[in-house]
């Protein structure tokens, strides 16, 4: 075989790998598309929200319709594209899509509001066959009071209220099965107070039950008293810590106060002290101006008679002195008459008081007028006899 053959047959076996590289490629592109369309359907149709269509009675407006279930809104939401979805519908499609299942515009969780009020209105005002239409109920109402009829439906199917009953039943049969229902309690017959099951009726021992009931009573009892005194020895502990540090906090204000005391105590009696030493003095003091007002009292009438001396011994000095001029001016004249004269003058001091026996004393205040008019009478007694002798 040529070169060339080979060369261009290995071109056409590598083109076919390629080729088939890229169909399995695509294959696998289009399963996964498909898958994924598959589980958005699932999910749509597993979350399935809103009212069936064929429950209400007269015409729907399409705009009441969920874009996603496209059955009647069930608690709805709408977009800022004013396309409306039930609850349940949209958050399930968002958790896989960010987008408006209706015209693919950008859509966020964040960005859903409540419906219009309008458009609320006229969804509550649909009229709407009960759910248990198929048991026979026949009851028709308002869309707004749909829940309030379905809890109170006769037809609605409950669970048993007995504990352990695995029944369910329509809520208009409960009462009938309750009398029936194996799993039903009622108060023991023999008056114990035990609560008991229709099935442990016969295997009920009223002594022993009580026996256990009273072994329970006493070890929760048991129980609750040591919690308690667990607790009531905390807290005593942390009383007696805190009474500790209270006595130490008092015995150290105690001591506090002593030294105070035993301060002010002292300064009291040196107050004292001070107190008596002053009365001491003050009595000295009161003992000295009695005697000093005595003494003044006893010296009041010499020194009234000293006074009245005073211008007696005035005389005498002023007669000493007209003696002495006389005796200038005129000594013939003193010695010729010395015989009157100086038994005039003799028989004038004879008549007066020494005036050695009187110290001389400063005249006081008010005496200059007194002793004025003794010293005039002297001087024209003196002038009067000198004009006799002459």
């Amino acid at each position: 075989m040529p070169v060339e053959w080979r060369v261009i047959g290995a071109q056409k076996q590598r083109t076919r790998n390629i080729e088939e590289e890229v169909n399995t490629a695509v294959c696998c592109c289009m399963g996964v598309w498909l898958f994924l369309l598959c589980m958005d359907l699932c999910v749509c149709v597993c979350c399935r929200m809103g009212y069936d269509l064929e429950r209400f009675v007269g015409y729907v407006n399409e705009g009441l319709l969920c874009c996603v279930c496209r059955d009647v809104l069930e608690r709805p939401l709408q977009a800022p594209c004013e396309h409306a979805y039930c609850d349940a519908c949209i958050s399930s499609w968002l958790i896989h899509h960010h987008s408006c299942p209706e015209d693919r515009l950008p859509l966020d969780i964040s960005t859903l509001r409540p419906l219009h009020r309008y458009m609320r209105n006229d969804l509550s005002r649909l009229q709407i066959r009960c759910v248990n239409s198929g048991q026979g109920c026949d009851a028709v109402c308002c869309l707004e009071t749909l829940n309030t009829h379905e809890d109170e439906c006769p037809f609605t199917f409950i669970s048993c209220s007995s504990t352990g009953c695995p029944v369910q039943l329509e809520r208009r049969g409960l009462e009938s099965h309750l009398l029936e229902c194996e799993f039903r309690s009622r108060a023991c017959p023999s008056g114990c107070g035990h609560t008991l099951l229709s099935v442990d009726q016969s295997e009920h021992n009223c002594v022993a039950e009580l026996r256990t009931e009273l072994e329970l009573l006493r070890a929760e009892m048991l129980g609750k008293v040591e919690e308690v005194r667990r607790e009531m020895e905390s807290r005593l502990d942390s009383q007696r810590r805190h009474m500790v540090q209270k006595e130490s906090l008092l015995k150290s204000e105690v001591e506090d106060l002593k030294g105070q005391v035993s301060r002010v105590v002292c300064d009291v009696r040196a107050l004292l002290g001070a107190e008596r030493l002053r009365r001491q003095e003050l009595a000295e003091a009161d003992l000295e101006k009695r005697e000093l007002l005595e003494m003044l009292r006893s010296l009041q009438p010499c020194r009234g008679q000293r006074n009245r001396d005073e211008p007696i011994r005035g005389l005498h000095q002023e007669d000493g002195t007209i003696r002495s001029q006389l005796q200038v001016e005129h000594p013939t004249r003193g010695l010729l008459r010395a015989g009157p004269t100086q038994a005039s003058t003799q028989s004038l001091p004879s008549a007066l008081p020494t005036p050695a026996l009187y110290p001389p004393t400063s005249p006081q205040p008010g005496e200059g007028s007194r002793m004025a008019r003794p010293r005039n009478l002297t001087l024209d007694c003196i002038k009067s006899r000198e004009v006799t002798v002459i």
